[in-house]
């Protein structure tokens, strides 16, 4: 990369830190549980070598490792500042098995080993092209025999119009000093533009689209995706061709819902099964075109493994996978094991209607689990015992069943069971890491966030905060009430009942009962207690 460039797009992340935290869709456990699903074997997280080109602070890296003590996680970033920030919290965690490095991405060369996963996430459309290649030339060179790597990318045709509102933003926020300027200048272009459109025209429309996404972002989210010197999107056919050229294939996208065409419709399934049926690329090419895509995540493997990819799930590798998923019906009642009929709302805000038995069975079981996974061979026994079927009968109502959720994209997949809790215990315990996290602490503000079992960040509470230092597995709830009585009386929490501050002991200490249980209960749901 140039020197003059490279110090702009530094001096950008220096000044303004990209926010670090985890993107559930990059976790490696994911990108294990996506291969296999199309037909490959990958290397098993827990020992895994895994290599993160822009890493920022590391909070896509670190809580990965803070799982899997026995795997080996790398991050590489041009941001001396959020390096050094990520290096104190690797520190504070106490955890040996993750580094983070100030380096150029292009600069990386064989003598950085071979890794079993490669993540490049928010990096490769907002560098250079060489640059650009240097990332696939990583994917390709660095990456193991039996590697996956993801790479995101801001894609065409939904770029098409978001690059008028970024050339506007450019246009008079581009030429100001420091990163606020720009960003109040380029705000104050697209509210001139806004008032001024002609309702007809396809700036209007451009903008009514847009202007939603600019004022519900972050600012460092705006500088970044809109006035960076770099923002180069992409056909999905002209990365995958990039990809091919450096010996690499494409094997699925990080959200696979996307990639069947029977989620369509069949206007558009059978067409498209006619035209490009041969060629999963250009059948999601299309589809691009069809729902106006703007990002896409892809994974991709060396060359040699395509022959072994299957678009056609496998029964057999169905069976083999952990399920997890949530089924909130409508009526906020329970699943009747009947056949009248419940519309459910899944993951990913999906409606799922639901009239057989044994399928409202199966909602049933991973609804009640969640947020800890079940195998298809815990479902179909659980089914049958639900409903008073033979295991034979209801076994391949269920298998049907799985695949069509995981092809809707309502269920999260994995590899291995997901540890956690399905049950909130007698001493309840969460990762070491987590209960160690430096934002915990009550007088850090008012907003903490921590990385739970599915990769996810999540958002905590005053008592949740206040709770989570103490889950070792060494502390009753009896020690977790009493905990929080001493805060209150420490005025560092405060209970309110009836408008007014609870003092008295008896009932402070009965009203912390209370509270641990409810706050032991949504630590549990969001998958912050370990199993």
């Amino acid at each position: 990369m140039p020197d003059s460039l490279t110090s702009t797009l530094t001096s950008y992340y220096d000044a303004v830190p990209y926010d670090s935290h985890p993107f559930p869709q990059s976790a490696v456990e994911h990108l294990e549980a996506l291969a296999f699903l199309f037909g490959l074997d990958a290397p098993a997280p827990a020992t895994a070598r895994v290599l993160e080109l822009g890493c920022a602070a590391g909070g896509n890296l670190i809580p990965f490792a803070a799982r899997h003590p026995e795997a080996r996680a790398l991050g590489v970033d041009l941001s001396r500042v959020q390096v050094a920030q990520g290096a104190a919290a690797i520190a504070h965690a106490g955890l040996s098995n993750v580094e983070l490095r100030a380096f150029d991405i292009s600069q990386i060369d064989a003598s950085f080993g071979q890794f079993d996963y490669i993540i490049c996430h928010g990096v490769y459309s907002w560098v250079p092209g060489p640059v650009q290649d240097a990332i696939l030339r990583i994917c390709a060179e660095n990456l193991a025999p039996n590697g996956v790597a993801y790479v995101s990318y801001n894609v065409y045709p939904g770029w098409k119009a978001r690059e008028i509102v970024r050339d506007a933003m450019i246009l008079r926020g581009g030429p100001r000093d420091t990163p606020e300027e720009k960003l109040s200048y380029a705000r104050g272009m697209l509210e001139f533009l806004e008032q001024s459109a002609r309702p007809d025209s396809v700036l209007k429309k451009t903008l009514d689209e847009a202007m939603p996404i600019v004022r519900g972002s972050s600012s460092y989210y705006l500088l970044h995706e809109f006035l960076e010197p770099c923002n180069e999107p992409c056909y999905f056919k002209e990365f995958a061709a990039r990809a091919d050229a450096r010996g690499l294939a494409y094997l699925c996208d990080a959200e696979p819902s996307t990639m069947f065409v029977q989620n369509y419709g069949e206007k558009v399934r059978d067409p498209l099964l006619r035209e490009c049926g041969s060629s999963q690329i250009m059948m999601e090419q299309y589809l691009d075109f069809l729902v106006n895509r703007t990002f896409r995540q892809t994974l991709l493997v060396k060359q040699e493994r395509a022959r072994d990819i299957r678009y056609r799930l496998d029964p057999a590798r169905i069976r083999a996978l952990e399920f997890a998923g949530v089924f909130d019906t409508e009526d906020q009642g329970p699943l009747t094991l009947d056949a009248r009929e419940q519309s459910c709302h899944a993951i990913r805000s999906l409606k799922v209607t639901l009239r057989v038995p044994v399928h409202k069975a199966v909602a049933q079981l991973l609804h009640t689990n969640y947020p800890a996974s079940l195998s298809a061979e815990a479902l179909i026994d659980a089914a049958g015992e639900l409903t008073g079927e033979p295991r034979a009968s209801v076994e391949k109502t269920v298998l049907a069943m799985l695949e069509e959720l995981v092809i809707l994209g309502a269920l999260r997949i994995r590899r291995t069971p997901v540890p956690a809790a399905v049950a909130v215990s007698a001493l309840p315990q969460a990762l070491a890491a987590i209960r160690s996290a430096p934002g915990l602490a009550l007088a850090g503000g008012a907003n903490a966030h921590a990385c739970n079992q599915w990769h996810e960040s999540i958002g905590l509470t005053l008592l949740e905060r206040s709770l989570l230092p103490l889950l070792d597995g060494a502390h009753s709830h009896e020690a977790l009430a009493e905990h929080l009585a001493a805060e209150v009386r420490a005025d560092r929490l405060r209970f309110i009942k009836d408008d007014k501050p609870l003092t008295e002991p008896a009932a402070l200490k009965a009203f912390a009962r209370e509270q641990v249980a409810l706050a032991l209960r949504d630590l549990r749901r969001k998958a912050l207690l370990t199993a």
